[in-house]
């Protein structure tokens, strides 16, 4: 028996990275996952991945900030598996650079996907989470960074989107609570995705998203000073960034709403 058997959860962005290791996670114990990612091959490797391992699985591939995407999630959700349980905000990129060099399109790209599309999915799902209650509490687990917590050079954008993030988990709190959701926040330190891998520093490593070229990774010298200053010598792992919002899954925090919980293995 899993802890969350018969539960049914959304996790965007779950094809690579945390949200990968999130819904793995969160199927090992028995939830119905909807996958999300850009892409189709990371997304149905996901479910085949899931499905394999003897969980249930469908994935809806696509971009969070379409405007008819958060509907869609939703609904394939409650049309392939009868119910909606949990909501993992996870999508998101970095598109980085100090303030006078960011363009408008820069901003908006970062504000979209970190913060307009987790509001559409929210209120995409509110009519359904309204006209069906249950006997267990519902869980929304939003992801934010330290960046919003304390700001970082260099990410105005991704930072002030991920104290947006924060705003929003406080408020949804007090308007879900009466719909018995609890309503909660990840804010990661430094986790070792392909985001950020350490590189060479001759040269840029990139990744296409939404059609632009983004770099992705930090240099040698960001990555030792992590491991120089960070408590427990080292970066975190998907799989432990993974174990930190399952911990705000279960029914042992049904009394735990409106909080951000830092896992940065104590660098602050």
């Amino acid at each position: 028996m899993g802890t969350l058997d018969g539960k049914v959860a959304l996790v965007s962005g779950s094809g690579r990275g945390i949200g990968r290791e999130v819904a793995l996670k969160l199927a090992s114990e028995g939830a119905a996952v909807v996958i999300n990612d850009l892409d189709k091959e990371p997304a149905e490797e996901t479910v085949a991945d899931i499905v394999a391992a003897g969980g249930k699985a469908v994935a809806c591939v696509g971009s969070v900030v379409d405007e008819d995407f958060a509907e869609r999630f939703v609904h394939t959700a409650v049309d392939s598996f009868g119910g909606l349980d949990i909501i993992v905000n996870n999508a998101g990129y970095t598109w980085d650079t100090v303030i006078q060099k960011m363009s408008d399109e820069q901003w908006d790209a970062i504000l979209d996907v970190h913060l307009k599309a987790p509001f559409r999915i929210l209120r995409a799902a509110q009519p359904y989470i309204k006209a069906n209650p249950t006997d267990h509490h519902r869980k929304v687990v939003n992801i934010s960074s330290v960046s919003g917590v304390y700001g970082n050079p260099g990410q105005i954008n991704y930072a002030s989107a991920k104290a947006g993030v924060i705003g929003l988990t406080k408020t949804m709190a007090k308007e879900w609570g009466r719909y018995k959701v609890n309503v909660n926040a990840v804010a990661f330190g430094f986790i070792l995705t392909r985001m950020t891998e350490a590189v060479a520093t001759d040269g840029d490593t990139t990744v296409e998203i939404e059609g632009r070229r983004i770099k992705v990774g930090v240099s040698q010298a960001v990555m030792d000073s992590v491991k120089r200053t960070n408590p427990l010598g080292r970066p975190g792992t998907p799989s432990e960034a993974a174990g930190a919002v399952y911990l705000f899954c279960t029914q042992d925090s049904n009394y735990v709403s409106g909080q951000v919980l830092t896992v940065d293995a104590g660098s602050r």
